[in-house]
């Protein structure tokens, strides 16, 4: 790795990026704003690994923020992109690779009876909120604390004075008459739930829920949760809405609702379905998909939507994902990783915890050793977050990627070799070694 005291090439880049790029990158987690020091520009990947500016090498377990699940570069995929440049980018008509793409949704994903392309897992999200208002002709949308749906305006929402008062804006240029019908709830918490229906059920549309939380670190849902709110949809005639953007494909083959047993309403997807090229897409029953233009009065467009790269790309995907055994390995994998993790964190008698679901992970910094790992937001922001910056830190300096905040999940590829995961625990277990417990 580069030790010299000159300004490095990423310093360099990030200089120039701030020139002209707010922040000086186009998606603030880049920035490092969590961790502190210099973000890494890359300029390739390969397998299990990036290569930045100056050719350093880097174990990744970020993957693109979860599509990468071949590892980059896969040459089964990119051999299906350039067949499709070939025949030209982009058209704004349909094409028969979105009819074989959704068949293969819906084939995998039994709740999604008809599905919708869109270009990214936030405008994904923002329609299917707007389907279930559309649906149920009511305004309240129920989100909870630490799940992040994308930056349309109902979702940037954090919780009212209390747990059952309206929400208020987490950024500016949301307007609070927008807010005002977004109910933020604690994660994990089925009474909260209850409450919430009990007070507000009629005027409820639809709640919205990461079904393995993965924007405040990883946090795993009880299965009461997740059944609660199934229920209480059902009662209340409210629209149960999964933000399979991080988990669809990644969890398991069928999802996080297929790895809990629970059935949502609707299904939201992000960039894993175009094996990592923007796209994203809502799906779910089809009496509720029927609302959607032309065939009703809820309207969602999108020239890219369906853009015929991301969805070969996509199809080139399913070819090795539908393969025996893909998911088995690959949790394997992960388990491998968590448990060599959490034995060397003990055995330097340091408070921290591991979880892992399918080819997702978690890592959090504990406020003490018999804590176990957190169930809400509340319990990931009692964690110490400056023990995990110096951990990264100490992580990147010996050439493994990790996301660059304490808030973020990390995530397998079957392109990690056992190489990898025994030279990530080596790493770690030095830099255990030079974190201060006291």
């Amino acid at each position: 790795m580069t030790t010299t005291n000159q300004p490095t090439t990423n310093q360099l880049l990030f200089k120039q990026a701030k020139a002209h790029i707010p922040g000086g990158v186009n998606s603030p987690v880049r920035a490092f704003a969590g961790v502190g020091g210099t973000p890494v520009f890359v300029k390739r990947g390969a397998g299990s690994k990036l290569y930045d500016t100056e050719d350093n090498a880097y174990i990744d377990y970020v993957g693109s923020w979860g599509p990468m699940i071949l590892g980059h570069a896969h040459p089964h995929i990119i051999d299906a992109v350039k067949r499709a440049a070939d025949d030209g980018l982009s058209f704004g008509t349909p094409t028969p690779f979105e009819t074989t793409i959704a068949d293969k949704i819906c084939e995998l994903v039994p709740s999604v009876e008809m599905i919708r392309m869109t270009n990214s897992g936030t405008e994904s999200t923002m329609s299917a909120i707007r389907l279930a208002r559309g649906f149920t002709g009511r305004d309240v949308i129920v989100k909870f604390e630490g799940c992040y749906h994308g930056h349309s305006d109902s979702l940037l929402v954090k919780a009212g004075s209390g747990m059952l008062d309206i929400g208020v804006p987490t950024s500016l240029g949301v307007p609070a008459d927008v807010a005002k019908y977004t109910l933020t709830l604690p994660y994990n918490d089925p009474q909260a739930v209850r409450d919430a229906f009990a007070k507000w059920g009629d005027k409820i549309a639809g709640v919205i829920v990461e079904p393995v939380a993965g924007n405040m670190n990883m946090v795993v849902p009880q299965r009461e949760f997740l059944q609660t709110l199934r229920d209480c949809c059902d009662q209340y005639g409210a629209v149960l809405i999964f933000d399979e953007v991080m988990t669809g494909f990644r969890v398991a083959l069928g999802g996080a609702q297929a790895h809990f047993g629970i059935t949502p309403d609707l299904t939201t997807f992000g960039k894993i379905i175009g094996a990592g090229l923007p796209v994203g897409a809502f799906g779910g029953r089809a009496d509720i998909m029927r609302y959607i233009a032309p065939l009703g009065g809820v309207y969602q467009a999108g020239t890219l939507s369906g853009n015929p790269l991301a969805m070969r790309a996509g199809l080139a995907m399913f070819d090795l994902l539908c393969q025996d055994g893909f998911y088995d390995t690959l949790t394997e994998k992960t388990r491998y990783l968590t448990q060599g993790l959490q034995a060397r964190a003990d055995a330097a008698n340091l408070p921290f915890a591991t979880t892992y679901v399918g080819g997702m992970f978690g890592m959090f910094f504990t406020p003490s050793q018999d804590s176990d790992f957190p169930q809400n937001f509340n319990e990931v922001t009692a964690c110490n977050a400056a023990m995990f910056a110096d951990f990264f830190h100490g992580m990147l300096a010996r050439g493994v990627y990790l996301a660059p905040s304490a808030f973020e999940t990390a995530f397998m590829s079957m392109a990690h070799s056992q190489a990898d995961l025994d030279a990530t625990l080596d790493a770690a277990e030095q830099v255990f070694a030079t974190l201060d417990n006291a």
